[in-house]
């Protein structure tokens, strides 16, 4: 029976390996995998990433305007605290105004007292003038006399010492004729072609009050812009000197941002380029668009207090940062405010790459207005009025 029993088995079928075979497939799909992963990152490096500079090295900056007196004195009173906004012109400190008070007395009783001083050396003009006329009636009158005189002295009509009395009498008037006209010219050379409120002496009493006026109203100290008010050192009963800074006033609302780039971010970055910008304060719920206004003139480590100093031989390289300046959007920073000194990430698009690497050259802005302005008007017009009054005039 075993002779009868053959095998079937053919000799070329090839071996069945289930194993194999499906390690080969997951072989092969993970390389896909990797590849289309590659080709994903490719991609996503050479449309995005390679076209945008990020730095998280940034942070909100701002104008810190310090307020200082332009005069020394005891402050009376602070009207301000941390914190506090305040507008421009609002009044932050009073200081004791007493000293600058009688100064501008002084100097108004001072200007008075020249302007009736000048005006009475204008009324002695017309005396001057009308003596003149005097004096010259009176050589007249003597001259005649003396040639009346003459005329008859070969008759014996009259003695010679009448005829001597009358020279004398000419000579005396035409002396006195001669004094009258140099008081006059003396006096018109200070007044000569000047009205009262033009003549120098008044103008240098006027420059007095105007001086002295300016002085009291720098004893009160106002907000010189609109901002939040930081840094509060005065207290009521202090004495302070001029100069001295009393507190700092913070525009929140005219904020940028100071991102420190590393140099090898800088290549392709320009003035103008897009910024999307996120604040640690928000998080990622709020985004500010803003924009490349400016690169500072060099690195960080250059205008440090302590800058390196390479040459002495202890060098290793570091990578620098350049300080580039962001504008921020305007509405957004109204919507969402920012404070001085917060971190941001700034993401800058380096696409456009027409712009301009350094700003052009600015305009000559309007100059700000004094802060005395206001004040100085009203001196002029506490002048004005004071010359008036004296001179007689209706205000």
């Amino acid at each position: 029976m075993s002779d009868t029993t053959t095998s079937t088995v053919k000799p070329d079928a090839p071996l069945q390996n289930p194993v194999g075979n499906n390690r080969r497939r997951g072989m092969v799909r993970l390389a896909i995998v990797f590849i289309l992963l590659g080709i994903a990152a490719f991609a996503w490096w050479f449309l995005l990433v390679r076209n945008h500079e990020t730095t998280e090295d940034a942070y909100v900056s701002a104008h810190i305007v310090l307020v200082t007196p332009q005069v020394g004195g005891t402050v009376t009173a602070v009207e301000v605290d941390d914190t506090q906004t305040v507008h421009a012109g609002d009044i932050l400190v009073r200081l004791d105004p007493v000293d600058a008070q009688l100064a501008l007395n002084q100097a108004e009783t001072a200007l008075a007292q020249s302007v009736r001083e000048l005006r009475g050396v204008y009324a002695n003009l017309n005396t001057l003038g009308e003596s003149i006329k005097v004096r010259d009636a009176e050589l007249a009158r003597a001259t005649d006399l003396l040639n009346r005189r003459e005329s008859l002295a070969g008759t014996g009509a009259v003695a010679q010492e009448e005829i001597d009395q009358a020279r004398e009498a000419v000579k005396s008037a035409r002396a006195a004729l001669q004094v009258a006209r140099e008081q006059k010219a003396a006096s018109s050379v200070q007044t000569e072609n000047l009205k009262i409120e033009d003549h120098p002496a008044v103008l240098r009493a006027a420059s007095k009050v105007e001086e002295a006026y300016v002085a009291l109203s720098r004893t009160t100290l106002r907000a010189p812009l609109d901002g939040v008010v930081a840094r509060r050192n005065v207290q009521t009963g202090q004495r302070i000197a001029a100069g001295s800074p009393v507190m700092a006033v913070v525009p929140l609302n005219d904020v940028w941002v100071d991102a420190n780039f590393k140099e090898v971010q800088l290549r392709d970055m320009r003035i103008g380029q897009p910024v999307r910008l996120h604040a640690d304060l928000y998080g990622g719920k709020v985004e500010y668009d803003g924009r490349v206004s400016g690169m500072s003139a060099g690195t960080g480590g250059v205008f440090s207090l302590l800058p390196a100093q390479n040459a002495t031989g202890n060098w290793i390289k570091v990578v620098q940062r350049v300080p580039v300046r962001i504008e921020l959007n305007q509405d957004q920073l109204k919507a969402h405010p920012l404070r001085v000194g917060l971190s941001i990430k700034a993401d800058v698009d380096v696409r456009d790459g027409q712009g301009l690497s350094l700003p052009a050259a600015a305009a000559n802005a309007p100059p700000l207005a004094s802060v005395d302005e206001a004040g100085l008007k009203a001196a002029h017009e506490r002048v004005a009025k004071i010359i008036r009054d004296n001179l007689g005039r209706k205000s």
